[in-house]
């Protein structure tokens, strides 16, 4: 909550430009304009002094994370790391890949030693949990190569739902990317995380997966990062991750 004290707290617009948001010249602007809320209050007034370990600031609707302790961080996992942060049989394993941050960090969900790709990073456990939870309906998204000829039908049939020894799963999108002899490369957006999801919906389609990337979660994307790299989210890639569970 915000301090009603002016003589207390940060000065907003100084806030807004040390995260990174825009310049302070720019920041007084969006304040000026209404387009900037703290604690669900639009501010418009230029002295307004915020405490930036607890305030809640939205820029046009989009939360901004102006913690300072707060840290979000993109790892392209390689194949045979496993998604732990210590591995008890010494076998390599997310955790090694930021041994040397002071930060206490955690994974946001799993991936399977034998797939690659996009895993969140971070020390903020309110999001990791609104991210991890089912109701909130996270999409990811993955680029499979299966084997065989896809059907072009098959797109209408994973997103009508297709029934597994658990449950229903349902695809939020799907389409072929690459059609090679013996095999092909397809993109599939699902909103669940069920234990080795993708794999299990291929292959009961008759479609079992040679190779499988992540690339996505929510708007947040691979990008060109190398496997084995980490990479710092942008304030954009934050805001776009807290839009996604409604915050």
């Amino acid at each position: 909550m915000t301090t009603a004290d002016p003589s207390e707290g940060v000065r907003l617009q100084k806030v807004l430009a040390k995260a990174g948001v825009a310049s302070r010249r720019a920041s007084e602007e969006l304040i000026a304009a209404g387009r900037v809320s703290v604690d669900g209050v639009v501010v418009r007034e230029l002295g307004r002094r915020v405490d930036p370990d607890t305030a809640v600031i939205h820029v046009d609707g989009t939360r901004v994370q102006v913690r300072d302790d707060l840290v979000y961080l993109a790892l392209n996992k390689p194949r045979g790391v496993h998604s732990t942060m210590t591995d008890e049989q010494g076998r390599p394993c997310v955790g090694d890949y930021v041994a040397d941050r002071p930060e206490r960090l955690f994974h946001v969900g799993r991936l399977d030693a034998d797939t690659e790709g996009l895993l969140l990073l971070t020390n903020d456990g309110d999001l990791a949990h609104k991210l991890m939870h089912p109701s909130f309906h996270v999409t990811k998204t993955y680029l499979a190569e299966v084997e065989g000829t896809v059907a072009r039908g098959l797109g209408k049939r994973l997103k009508a739902g297709v029934r597994l020894s658990d449950g229903p799963v349902t695809a939020d999108a799907f389409r072929i990317k690459d059609v090679r002899p013996g095999r092909t490369l397809v993109e599939i957006v699902l909103h669940e995380g069920r234990k080795h999801i993708v794999r299990r919906l291929l292959a009961e389609v008759g479609h079992p997966v040679r190779k499988l990337v992540r690339i996505a979660i929510g708007e947040v994307r691979l990008g060109t990062t190398k496997p084995g790299k980490l990479r710092v989210l942008t304030q954009q890639e934050v805001g776009s991750l807290y839009r996604a569970v409604g915050g």
